[in-house]
């Protein structure tokens, strides 16, 4: 072997160091199941294979406490963080997460409005709605009043163990419409209205913590009716008779978010904007019956989906857009008044 083929050879292997070296791993959070299944699918796997970079994939369960002790101790182990609108919202006003420029993301008006904040990109809409068992009930409920219905629809009922959610759909249980859920829910007086409504099905309540309990409760009997992220119901439908009811709905943002202090903002910016392009929102929507934030891709959809889509015109219109600007106002002290009075 010649001298020149040696140093072609070192440097050949030196450049595949050089480029491993360059390759940044980026720990991607989110709240896992099949919200995360499908993220592996149109989002993980394209850009791993597109880029040579490799994403690990972690979850939790929306701890904000989590992100900001490593924010504040300036150990960012994650490096992209899946976050509801509310927490982006309060996170942002904390200092908590990185600032975005939507320049990276295009044109701003392919997205579905509030998608694209300071501090974080919402990459796909979905609801939490009532969800029944229909084997389980004689006739199908049409919203939350029927929910607090004991009497006509006698059973267990699933809520969400927190504030947020559970406030709203107490206030239209008791007559609120939509529309005006967040203005009654800003004064005392609405406050005590949910919390009374809420003392009227107390003991017929089982609370879910992670996602994934509704759909259990519901088809194995222990519930009847619950409240449920309409993603879940929709990937076991196939084999279950769990169906939707999308009459009081509260429809939210999931987004991206950097936690404040991330040595490779760059690459996570890319993956960022590689996770919104049309393509990659499509495959999303077809694994999960959640709604694109970007809306070019809901010509790329099959009709068949679109039916089971928070985003669907018929779907839409009954339901409340998620007040992020409330929570992130009101948030800490209702969900500790909350966790009083579930407690007691």
């Amino acid at each position: 072997m010649s001298k020149s083929c040696f140093k072609l050879a070192a440097l050949s292997i030196g450049l595949a160091c050089a480029a491993q070296a360059m390759a940044a791993d980026l720990t991607v959070v989110s709240f896992g199941g099949a919200n995360k299944n499908a993220q592996v699918k149109a989002f993980y796997e394209p850009y791993e294979k597109s880029t040579g970079n490799k994403i690990i994939a972690g979850e939790y369960n929306g701890e904000m406490a989590k992100v900001k002790a490593m924010v504040d101790t300036k150990s960012i182990s994650w490096d992209l963080v899946e976050v509801e609108s509310p927490e982006l919202a309060r996170g942002c006003d904390e200092g908590m997460f990185e600032e975005i420029d939507p320049a990276i993301l295009g044109n701003a008006d392919d997205y579905v409005p509030g998608a694209i904040t300071n501090c974080g990109v919402g990459f796909f809409v979905w609801s939490t709605v009532l969800a029944y068992n229909a084997d389980k009930l004689k006739s199908a409920p049409t919203g939350w009043t029927d929910f607090w219905n004991v009497k006509d629809f006698p059973g267990k009922r699933g809520l969400r163990k927190g504030a947020k959610y559970t406030l709203e759909f107490a206030l239209m249980a008791d007559g609120v419409a939509p529309a005006d859920v967040y203005k009654v829910l800003a004064t005392k007086e609405g406050q005590d209205r949910a919390f009374k409504k809420l003392d009227e099905i107390k003991p017929n309540i089982q609370w879910w913590e992670a996602g994934a309990q509704p759909p259990q409760y519901l088809a194995s009997g222990d519930v009847v009716m619950s409240s449920a992220y309409n993603g879940r119901i929709a990937a076991v439908q196939k084999e279950s008779n769990l169906k939707v009811v999308w009459n009081g709905g509260i429809y939210d943002f999931d987004a991206w978010a950097i936690p404040k202090g991330s040595k490779k903002k760059d690459e996570t910016l890319k993956f960022i904007a590689f996770s919104v392009q049309p393509e990659q929102q499509k495959i999303y929507s077809e694994n999960i019956a959640y709604g694109p934030a970007n809306t070019k891709a809901v010509a790329l959809l099959d009709k068949g989906l679109l039916k089971d889509m928070p985003t669907t015109p018929e779907n839409m219109q009954g339901q409340v857009g998620m007040d992020v600007t409330f929570w992130a106002d009101y948030g800490e002290q209702l969900e500790q008044r909350f966790n009083a009075w579930a407690a007691k």
